[in-house]
């Protein structure tokens, strides 16, 4: 494993189209689960210039059932979409959360993928769908995150906080950032680059106004990164196609699960290819991508690596996963195969089936519209939010371990 190199990950905005998207997708779950607990959803949503369109299957008591929508819900799906785009900031000629038509296409789930899925008899709940999830985590950050990809997210979400309270009102919505590190004995030891595209008020791509941006950027940049890590050899590219008014949805579509990798790890780790948005925890690509970061996290914060990787896999119908794998990297203070053995041992973790994680989690809550920008993971676990991200396992792994 090489231990001197650079590593760049990237980050967008809550204002990005494809995040729009995520947003409104995790809304429309948020309001599922908080109408019936064990709703399900997938929610694709497409956004663009005066344009949302929602499609997907559903099943929700009190909202869709027997394949009618109950009086008001469409109505109401709607005012929740229109409430996200606003309170991310749109009030654009090209994207205004007034004005945009608004075209709503869910439609009831699938019998066939119902009767994989359900708890029935003998049967338990199976997975949602066959594939792989990966989990991560590293000491690179206290968030024990990919350094790259932890500030790339910190910087958007301070712009964002500006924008919002007027600290910078010359700021809109779209935003994207890149960080690139170069590591020593694998360990961040200086940026060589920091990228900044923001969408912006007119004017500010020129003179004092631009001037007056970079600044803005660089001050945030400082706030946020080890000064450690910045010098005069820190290279700044802030809005290098020069101007920035036309952005969102308007300047480039957007769809649901198009940023998985700025969800996760930034490229850090490996990637099972299913995004999380818009799905209820029934999914597994979503329920079991938190598990594994819980379980990765754990695995760090007790002590036992520096850095681990985990899979799991499961068939769609079946509730028992088809395997566990644990990669400490060569930083493990004991075995992954007895860490693998640790982990299934932990009767808490319900043998990681689609309703042992659920129920672990506690993820059948309106907890998600959150996660769909700055990232899933390395966030504040509050109350009933990011719970995958508590460190409640340590002593668990020890004792099985001991």
């Amino acid at each position: 494993m090489r231990s001197n190199y650079l590593f760049t990950s990237e980050s967008v905005s809550e204002g990005h189209p494809d995040k729009v998207s995520d947003q409104i997708s995790d809304s429309i779950v948020d309001l599922f689960l908080s109408k019936d607990p064990e709703a399900r959803i997938a929610c694709e949503t497409l956004t663009t210039t005066q344009l949302v369109v929602l499609a997907g299957e559903i099943r929700c008591k009190g909202v869709y059932e027997n394949g009618a929508w109950a009086p008001g819900a469409m109505e109401e799906i709607e005012r929740t979409v229109r409430n996200t785009v606003r309170d991310i900031g749109y009030e654009q000629d090209g994207f205004h959360w007034e004005k945009f038509e608004f075209i709503n296409r869910l439609h009831g789930q699938s019998a066939h993928i119902a009767q994989g899925v359900d708890a029935n008899g003998n049967k338990d709940e199976g997975a949602g769908d066959q594939g792989i999830m990966f989990g991560y985590a590293c000491d690179e950050t206290p968030d024990l995150m990919p350094a790259t990809l932890d500030y790339s997210h910190k910087i958007l979400e301070r712009m964002a906080a500006d924008r919002h309270s007027g600290a910078a009102p010359f700021l809109e919505p779209d935003a994207k950032s890149q960080v690139t590190l170069r590591f020593e004995n694998g360990k961040p030891a200086a940026a060589t680059a920091i990228v900044v595209s923001t969408q912006h008020a007119p004017g500010y791509d020129q003179g004092e106004k631009e001037a007056e941006l970079h600044s803005y950027v660089k001050k945030v940049v400082a706030d946020l990164l080890p000064a450690s890590l910045l010098s005069n050899g820190t290279e700044y590219h802030i809005n290098p196609t020069g101007s920035f008014e036309i952005g969102g949805p308007d300047g480039d579509a957007g769809l649901t699960g198009r940023k998985i990798i700025v969800d996760t790890y930034g490229g850090a780790a490996p990637h099972g290819g299913g995004a999380f948005s818009g799905k209820d925890p029934t999914k597994v690509d979503r329920s079991a991508a938190y598990i594994t970061r819980y379980l990765a996290k754990n695995i760090v914060a007790a002590g036992l690596a520096k850095r681990c990787t985990i899979q799991l896999a499961y068939a769609i119908g079946v509730s028992k996963p088809l395997s566990l794998y644990v990669n400490t990297h060569g930083t493990g203070t004991v075995g992954d195969d007895r860490i693998e053995a640790a982990i299934q041992s932990i009767d808490k973790l319900g043998g990681l089936t689609p309703r042992g994680i659920r129920t672990h989690l506690g993820l059948n809550k309106p907890i998600y519209r959150k996660t769909a920008a700055y990232g899933h993971f390395g966030r504040k676990p509050e109350g009933d939010t990011f719970p995958w991200e508590r460190t409640d396992l340590v002593e668990d792994l020890k004792a099985a371990l001991a």
